[in-house]
């Protein structure tokens, strides 16, 4: 009941991705719309050859993987910044909670709706990892409220993941969680005697010791549902929209492909994407992608807000960290691959299969 009264404080406008840039449409029908590209031999012989080659490329990398050595020295690398997910996890949502109350929206700026004093303060609460658990579980369910309410939220999908991933892992450090804990912990301290939760929440660490080992697997779920999600409902299934951002940046002139080449690729691609990172299938490579295309489209569409790009910035630098997890493809191509310890200059023996 709280967290429905709060989200039922003010509605404004409620309008999304490729919403955020183009206000007017195309007067064209989904069923419309796809007859006319796929019965196009210059849409469908492109996106035909174009998944030819990637599966092609795909192939020709697992039967000889040339990278062995790069790869391993990449993922040994990276595990020295495992301490950190938890902080970057923080910060990829703080800061758009932030600029969203302070900005007028709640959670996406296509959604115009005043929660300055709720998104303000669950984002400084996530930045200084405050009750890091408990403040990332109040948030999913916020977000999970006003997303019955206002779908639109769903083109902010990636939040329920970065919540979820979040509530598992804790606060981490630096946080303001580790701080008090070492202090409660701490024999003679007044605060150890003022403290009611460090005990509690000792034992509830206790209780769930081994779960953040699904950490990227839960990352993976949500920035790979958004992608699915935003591919199909903001391209394909919503071509007038799509088409209207090619009209509005003029990118056929940019690269000469029709504008239904454009959305249908474009939707294609971030569905296969997401696929791939709900498979957990080269998930590094998925990742460094994502990062790709994010960085593409802040510099190719200038008007599209930043602040809606930074937790999908963040939840894909957490899987360059953390590679695939339990429950990934990558875990069977590592089956598969050769023995990497016995590689000149191998760091640690560290896997670099999947990807």
């Amino acid at each position: 009941m709280v967290v429905v009264t709060v989200l039922s404080v003010g509605v404004g406008t409620a309008t999304g991705h490729e919403e955020y840039v183009v206000d007017e449409t195309r007067d064209v029908e989904v069923g419309e719309f796809l007859a006319q590209a796929l019965s196009d031999p210059f849409v469908v012989g492109p996106l035909l050859g174009g998944g030819a080659l990637v599966i092609a490329a795909l192939g020709g990398y697992l039967a000889f993987r040339p990278l062995q050595h790069d790869l391993a020295a990449f993922q040994f690398a990276m595990t020295e910044y495992d301490e950190y997910v938890p902080w970057l996890l923080r910060i990829s949502l703080g800061i758009p909670l932030i600029g969203a109350g302070f900005s007028g929206y709640f959670v996406s700026p296509a959604l115009e709706v005043d929660l300055r004093l709720l998104q303000v303060t669950l984002g400084f609460l996530l930045l200084f990892g405050v009750a890091t658990r408990v403040v990332a579980m109040f948030g999913l369910a916020v977000y999970l409220v006003g997303a019955a309410i206002w779908p639109t939220l769903l083109l902010q999908l990636e939040f329920v993941g970065g919540f979820a991933a979040i509530a598992l892992i804790g606060g981490g450090r630096p946080s303001a969680d580790h701080v008090l804990g070492r202090i409660a912990g701490s024999r003679g301290t007044v605060y150890r005697r003022l403290d009611p939760i460090h005990d509690r929440a000792d034992a509830f660490g206790e209780h769930i010791a081994g779960v953040d080992r699904f950490l990227p697997t839960v990352v993976r779920l949500g920035l790979g549902a958004t992608f699915v999600y935003l591919g199909s409902t903001q391209k394909i299934l919503q071509p007038d929209l799509a088409l209207a951002v090619v009209d509005r940046y003029d990118l056929t002139a940019v690269v000469p492909a029709s504008p239904e080449l454009w959305v249908l690729g474009a939707g294609l691609a971030e569905i296969c994407l997401g696929l791939a990172l709900i498979a957990g299938f080269f998930t590094r490579a998925s990742a460094a992608t994502a990062i790709a295309m994010f960085t593409l489209t802040l510099f190719a569409l200038p008007d599209d807000p930043v602040l809606a790009h930074v937790a999908l910035f963040g939840m894909a630098s957490v899987l360059l960290i953390t590679g695939g997890g339990p429950y990934a493809i990558d875990g069977r191509l590592e089956r598969l691959a050769p023995d990497i310890d016995r590689l000149e200059g191998d760091p640690a023996g560290v896997d670099s299969s999947e990807d």
